[in-house]
């Protein structure tokens, strides 16, 4: 799944939590899905953070 998704997966389950309009069971369920989905996000942004910094150093320029 691109990273895209996985965003738009972890936006739809934020509003389902906030709404408060879901069972508890379902809640605690989105709840354990919304946060591997956001570890695999922050994952897929340091990885791309160091490749620009790896970029940047290779090219002489600081990012």
């Amino acid at each position: 799944m691109s990273f895209e998704k996985k965003l738009e997966e972890l936006e739809q389950i934020v509003a389902a939590l906030e709404s408060g309009k879901i069972p508890l069971d379902k809640a605690v369920e989105l709840y354990g899905k919304g946060m591997k989905l956001s570890l695999d996000c922050r994952k897929e942004l340091d990885e791309a953070k160091m490749k620009i910094t790896v970029a940047g150093e290779n090219d002489g320029t600081e990012v």
